[in-house]
């Protein structure tokens, strides 16, 4: 099992370097801008042959990496907000992403759990019918499609929120500058504002949930243990407590581990339609205004939380379920 754990945290360490090398090429090839202002274009400049922009990309490579492991410095933000350490840029853009997130999955993860037991339970009855057709809608369906339809009946028709994307701090009452700007996204106001994105990101989860449970679950309910549990004595539902939903949920718990490490990417499409201050955001407008460092740091935000969510699921396999030992022959 060590050994197993071992070879991929050195493959994805492996996977983790080429990957970053690649985007960082990709995007240093880009043309630079520069502001008009002149007092801001002579400190750019400065900063950039510091940083030894004008070299060629393997010294560059070098010096960024050297300033990664020496100084812990990740670059300076000059587009999105200016002369502004990325890992403060990026910082402030983490919790509105989690939050939005981690309601979305509290909402999904119960309901698409039940639905899949009851589905499986039902097997081949009309609720499983209907059950499969919605499901087979939902995780066909594009997410900025719900997030318009979600809009359109919870803002337009029904007038339920005020508004049809995100409040920013400035408007729960809070600077946007103070130490305690965070507390913000805690304010019943704000929680208000985030009910559309949260649905909006739930009827993909659910849909994908619901659909993975009935498939172990109606598997399972069909093994000869079942049938066994029942010949000694036991009820349908205690036979399904006791022993289905137990082997059932093997594979669908790394599912949720997965999805609760995700939290933290977010979702590029779903913040930019409710101008939701946060990482998927960022990534996007830093592609956009070529804000190097920032795109860089986001990089490897993203591709480090994408290794790590694979990582954990192989190996939560063997804690979940004793009888799974990774790396045997």
């Amino acid at each position: 099992m060590w050994k197993y754990v071992l070879k991929r945290i050195l493959l994805m360490l492996v996977t983790f370097f080429i990957i970053c090398t690649i985007c960082f090429v990709l995007i240093r090839i880009l043309p630079r801008e520069l502001p008009t202002d002149k007092v801001k274009q002579e400190q750019i400049l400065a900063r950039w042959t510091a940083l030894g922009y004008f070299e060629p990309l393997p010294i560059q490579f070098w010096i960024y990496l050297k300033n990664i492991f020496t100084k812990w410095d990740f670059g300076t933000s000059w587009y999105i907000e200016y002369n502004k350490p990325v890992t403060e840029v990026l910082g402030k853009r983490l919790l509105p992403t989690v939050l939005v997130n981690f309601y979305s999955l509290i909402v999904s993860i119960p309901l698409g759990i039940a639905l899949g037991i009851f589905a499986a339970i039902k097997k081949n009855k009309w609720q499983d019918h209907v059950i499969s057709i919605v499901v087979m809608l939902f995780v066909s369906i594009p997410s900025y499609i719900y997030a318009f339809l979600v809009q359109y009946f919870i803002f337009f028709k029904l007038r339920l929120i005020n508004t049809p994307t995100l409040y920013s701090i400035a408007d729960v009452g809070f600077d946007p500058d103070a130490t305690n700007a965070w507390q913000a996204y805690f304010t019943p106001m704000m929680f208000k504002s985030m009910i559309m994105p949260i649905v909006a990101l739930s009827f993909g989860e659910i849909a994908g949930l619901c659909r993975f449970t009935r498939a172990e679950l109606t598997e399972t309910l069909t093994q000869d243990y079942m049938l066994l549990a029942r010949t000694k004595g036991l009820t349908k539902g205690q036979a399904t407590r006791r022993h289905a939903l137990k082997n059932a949920m093997v594979p669908i718990l790394p599912m949720i581990i997965s999805s609760f490490i995700g939290i933290l990417g977010g979702s590029m499409i779903i913040e930019q339609i409710f101008s939701i201050p946060g990482v998927g955001g960022l990534y996007i407008q830093s592609i956009q205004l070529f804000d190097y460092d920032v795109f860089m740091l986001d990089t490897i935000f993203y591709v480090l939380i994408g290794l790590l969510a694979g990582i954990v699921v192989d190996i939560s396999y063997g804690f979940i379920d004793p009888r799974i030992r990774m790396g045997e022959r």
